[in-house]
């Protein structure tokens, strides 16, 4: 048998038992493998529910305001699971599903991980979409009516341009930056503004709404990139809206190796709402910002074989700049 033919049977059986360990896997997670008729009831009740109800839901938006410092603690916004984020979840669990479409995304990203970014992986496949608030999440953060329109909006590291969709509604112009080029084509074929990373602080554009939205643990210059959206926000009415996962863990993914940032932004506190108040006393009002709103609210995203969605505790806060 000539080298050619041999490699190529090679590949072939590896593909086989790569599949094959994937189908296994799935297997073992479904209720087929749970013995009890009682556990079984509940497992498959866990998977079908729409409702996403329970515990673990309420955990996603809970907040204790006695643990706030006093200049937070009057801002917090309690959110709670609405339809839109119930229906993101819904899809999330349906796309998880589809089996063979999670065997070919499996399996392209166990082959083009070692070259390319887990984000230019997921553009490739459409996949991997983000929630991190609903339409009416958001007009209730900005104490906005659904009819309430601005002028321009600056959304940095759009992604797919998911929640780019929520907030574009309600202003006649919106540019956006990406670093990923599959993303990019996603926000080109929505007719967004695409504008440089290193572009969008000089175009003497000034924005009524910027959007950092889990960016600031992901870029190497936060402190620097805050006074970036300061400098390019409407002199008194520009607002900024900001998620951060918390705890605060800092890394840069380059060529789908994960790196320390350039400059750290150390973010002091064990909980949620310690870390939230250190936030908004320390690190935002040393750039200039103050606090209007925060909210507590889970970061989404779209599953895969083994998971049907994930989350990560996001903390969202409406930023102005001192007068």
């Amino acid at each position: 048998m000539c080298s050619l033919q041999m490699r190529t049977l090679c590949f072939g059986a590896w593909v086989v038992f790569y599949v094959s360990v994937l189908l296994a896997a799935r297997r073992m997670w479904s209720g087929k493998y749970v013995r009890s008729p009682l556990a079984r009831a509940a497992f498959l009740n866990m998977v079908t529910n729409t409702e996403f109800t329970g515990h673990e839901v309420e955990e996603w938006y809970r907040c204790c305001p006695d643990m706030l410092g006093e200049t937070v603690r009057p801002l917090f916004v309690q959110s709670q699971l609405d339809v839109d984020t119930q229906a993101f979840l819904q899809r999330s669990v349906e796309k998880s599903g589809w089996l063979f479409t999670q065997l070919y995304h499996s399996f392209f990203s166990t082959i083009f991980s070692p070259l390319i970014s887990r984000t230019s992986i997921n553009g490739f496949l459409g996949r991997g979409s983000m929630f991190v608030f609903s339409r009416d999440q958001f007009q209730h953060l900005l104490k906005i009516d659904p009819d309430w329109r601005g002028e321009k909006l600056l959304d940095l590291g759009a992604g797919d341009g998911g929640v780019t969709d929520i907030m574009g509604s309600h202003f006649r112009e919106v540019y956006a930056t990406e670093v990923s080029p599959p993303m990019k084509w996603q926000l080109q074929r929505k007719n967004y503004r695409l504008l440089e990373i290193d572009e969008w602080q000089r175009t003497g554009f000034q924005y009524d709404l910027i959007s950092c939205l889990n960016l600031l643990d992901r870029c190497d210059d936060p402190l620097e990139l805050l006074e970036d959206i300061k400098k390019s926000l409407v002199p008194g009415s520009g607002r900024l809206i900001l998620a951060v996962v918390l705890p605060f863990q800092p890394y840069v993914e380059i060529g789908g190796r994960w790196v320390r940032p350039k400059e750290q932004l150390q973010v002091k506190g064990k909980t949620w709402e310690e870390q939230v108040t250190n936030l908004s006393d320390d690190v935002f009002q040393k750039i200039g910002f103050e606090v209007e709103a925060v909210t507590r609210l889970p970061y989404l995203c779209e599953g895969d074989m083994n998971q049907d969605y994930y989350v990560l505790d996001d903390a969202v806060f409406v930023l102005r700049p001192q007068e």
